[in-house]
């Protein structure tokens, strides 16, 4: 299994893992601004982008991440995570923390953190628009309807996840103040669970801020990776 990736610019290694309503193409405006002193690697985990999904596929996002490391033989990075992307570098960073120097993470949701009123009726309509064919936001549109398509057409798939604990590295976690409470358990919960996280939220943001305000959230991740 090849997954789709790429390899731009020269400096310090940082790695950028997209939202699970997006691909790679959301890193756009970060990979421009990044570039110019580092080595950015961005790549689209299976089924969204231009990383297929094999019908039946036994697999783990986590080590999809871990092999493309290996693949562009990188052994230790800093990475930028957002929303499912953040909880993949999570589980990868639990297996080979050696491996990520820094994490900077965008509202990653979290296991043993129940859901709230408004992250259920939010998984809903999104179940009814889906059904409808109706979604909105050209770009998240795009990528999201492919990644529906191709994960539909793949049917059941066993997708590994693993535990998340014991990560050393300095985490810096950032959620928006408008956008589901969830995502704020689930910070709070990371910040009990793991020894060195800063929790900042963003009073402008909501999920996908690095979309949403693209200049002001690439001062914020240069500040974030130090």
């Amino acid at each position: 299994m090849t997954i789709f990736h790429q390899v731009v610019g020269d400096g310090p290694t940082v790695l950028l893992v997209h939202a699970g309503v997006c691909d790679s193409r959301m890193w756009g405006r970060q990979v421009e601004d990044l570039r110019r002193d580092h080595r950015v690697i961005t790549l689209d985990l299976r089924g969204y982008g231009q990383s297929p999904l094999e019908a039946g596929a036994k697999y783990a996002d986590a080590q999809d991440v871990l092999d493309v490391l290996d693949e562009v033989g990188v052994e230790s990075t800093k990475v930028v995570g957002s929303s499912y992307g953040a909880y993949v570098v999570l589980q990868a960073a639990s297996r080979q923390p050696e491996r990520f120097s820094r994490l900077v993470l965008m509202s990653p949701p979290a296991d043993n953190v129940q859901p709230t009123d408004d992250f259920r009726a939010f998984a809903a309509e999104e179940d009814r628009l889906l059904e409808a064919g109706d979604e909105a936001r050209e770009l998240v549109r795009v990528m999201q309807k492919h990644a529906f398509e191709v994960q539909l057409a793949a049917g059941d798939v066993d997708n590994e996840e693993w535990e998340v604990s014991g990560i050393p590295a300095p985490i810096k976690l950032f959620t928006g103040a408008h956008e589901l409470k969830f995502f704020a358990a689930c910070a709070a919960y990371l910040t009990e669970l793991l020894p060195d996280v800063e929790h900042t939220e963003l009073a402008w943001a909501g999920h996908l801020p690095s979309l949403e305000r693209p200049d002001e959230m690439n001062a914020v991740i240069r500040t974030a990776l130090g």
